[in-house]
């Protein structure tokens, strides 16, 4: 009896379907991309309070930056809006981070939060 997992003959890997999440996946507008990475962190605070309010919420403004940070692995639809949005993920400090214009090419070895300072400007709208 013949199966599905004839083997491709010059790599061994074996055929599989593609992956349902991709299927649906609007990609990324890469252009709208680039242009909010260069936005300024009052700009940026302004597109979010009135295109992702919730993102507003969780936003952290560290010296210039503003960065965003869940509990858990968000959704590829809120990865995708994020990285729309001009964010990039830090491993090291498990966030989203937008540069606001001042993109940095030396990697911190220092808490940003302790040199700059943070605030949640969501909070600080409220008061």
């Amino acid at each position: 009896m013949k199966t599905n997992t004839e083997k491709n003959s010059k790599s061994g890997l074996l055929s599989r379907p593609e992956p349902l999440s991709s299927t649906n996946r609007k990609p990324i507008d890469f252009g709208r991309r680039r242009a909010n990475r260069s936005l300024e962190t009052a700009k940026l605070l302004a597109l979010l309070e009135h295109e992702t309010p919730k993102f507003f919420e969780l936003a952290e403004v560290v010296g210039k930056w503003v960065w965003i940070q869940f509990a858990g692995r968000q959704p590829a639809q809120v990865t995708r809006i994020l990285a729309e949005l001009g964010f990039h993920w830090n491993n090291a400090r498990k966030a989203w981070q937008h540069p606001c214009g001042t993109i940095g090419y030396d990697r911190a070895t220092y808490d940003p939060r302790q040199r700059y300072g943070s605030y949640f400007p969501a909070v600080v709208k409220l008061t």
